[in-house]
């Protein structure tokens, strides 16, 4: 794949040359040439670090667990020949590629249509360190559902996995998509979200362990009427890389999405990337669109890397607008509490979990809200903040 040169838009952002709509996609993973890290979408990523995921000599040689447990949907463990996978989107790059063509066994979780399930908790393990894995996970809600689904990620090795979740039309649908995983793992995850007409989808991501972690969360809308709110909490240590990448895909009319990422950053090496993709086709009249990324950096040694693209093919659009900043702490903030008599180090405390809260808290399963919270705290002792 040939790289992509980009310029500045009008209102800040930048903007690829060739259109986000040209992007090549296909299940098979030697329709894409190998990528050597000075394309486009492989400039900001570790390519020596991936072990071998990108270039086809990472075999497998172990698999992932996934177990499943919450009231109200149903289960199936199916093989590739199953006509259900490689509905919610096409792999857009060779890892993805290389993930869809080399699992053996995909799990479905269906929410039946009508049915108003509870929480349900996928946790996926990975196949230990030094194993390589490759997985397939598909969440759909049917028609008029609703469901919180949590996926859960954890343990160690080398993981390559592509989401599917389909919202039928009238479906409500929450991700929380968890990544804790053990200082070795290295995981790149493709997320394809499709969206019916009136669907409303709320993904949270958390990405807080693993040496490299990649993530890429597209959304797509089948009907007008679509919902999508894509909310991003991260926190990278020394050495470690964190990489994530939205994609709006707006073809159908009057749908809505709302991108929202936070990440802080402490540690010699700390790297954090985030690139927001948002495409408005011709036809998606009455497109409403937003997207936030805010980099707390905490120490020095550490670097945010935060890019907005925007690329409107109408002037039909309810709204369209982005911001992007990465800074320290506020120093008026912590003036403001050290005159009340708090201590430095828990002012720059209260900062840190002010600068998450307004994430957190849209978290609606209290037990991973407070397992959170406790991360959080966990890695700010570790620095001494």
């Amino acid at each position: 794949m040939t790289s992509v040169a980009q310029t500045p838009h009008s209102h800040g952002a930048v903007v690829p040359k060739a259109s986000r709509a040209e992007h090549f996609a296909s299940f098979d993973v030697e329709a894409f040439e190998i990528p050597g890290g000075r394309e486009e979408i492989w400039r900001f990523t570790p390519m020596k670090r991936l072990r071998g995921l990108h270039d086809g000599t990472a075999r497998a040689s172990g698999d992932l667990t996934v177990e499943v447990d919450g009231p109200d949907v149903t289960v199936e463990s199916v093989g590739r020949d199953d006509e259900r996978l490689g509905k919610a989107g096409t792999p857009g790059d060779r890892i993805a590629a290389q993930a869809y063509s080399s699992f053996g066994k995909a799990t479905i979780v269906t929410v039946p249509k009508e049915t108003k399930a509870g929480v349900a908790t996928v946790t996926i393990t990975g196949p230990g360190e030094g194993e390589v894995a490759y997985g397939h996970l598909q969440v759909h809600a049917e028609q008029f559902a609703e469901a919180v689904v949590v996926l859960d990620h954890r343990g160690s090795g080398t993981v390559a996995d592509n989401v599917e979740i389909l919202v039928g039309d009238g479906a409500k649908l929450t991700v929380v998509s968890v990544h804790d995983w053990a200082d070795d793992a290295v995981q790149v995850s493709a997320h394809h979200a499709k969206l019916g007409r009136d669907a409303t989808l709320r993904h949270h991501l958390v990405a807080l362990g693993g040496d490299v972690v990649r993530i890429s969360p597209t959304v797509v809308y089948a009907g007008p009427g679509g919902d999508a709110q894509l909310n991003g909490l991260y926190f990278a240590d020394a050495g470690q890389h964190i990489e994530l990448r939205t994609f709006a895909d707006h073809a159908q009319p009057n749908c809505k999405s709302d991108v929202v990422y936070k990440g802080a950053l402490q540690g010699d090496g700390a790297r954090t990337v985030w690139i927001g993709d948002v495409l408005i086709r011709a036809a998606a009249e009455g497109t409403e669109t937003f997207e936030l990324n805010r980099n707390l950096v905490l120490t020095e040694g550490a670097r945010a890397d935060s890019v907005p693209n925007l690329e409107i093919e109408t002037g039909e659009i309810a709204g369209a607008g982005h911001a992007s900043a990465t800074g320290r702490f506020d120093d008026e903030q912590l003036f403001y509490l050290q005159a009340r008599g708090i201590p430095e180090d828990s002012a720059r405390r209260l900062v840190v979990r002010g600068f998450f809260h307004e994430l957190l808290m849209k978290i609606a399963v209290p037990e991973i809200r407070e397992r959170l919270e406790a991360a959080i705290e966990e890695e700010l002792e570790a620095v001494g903040v």
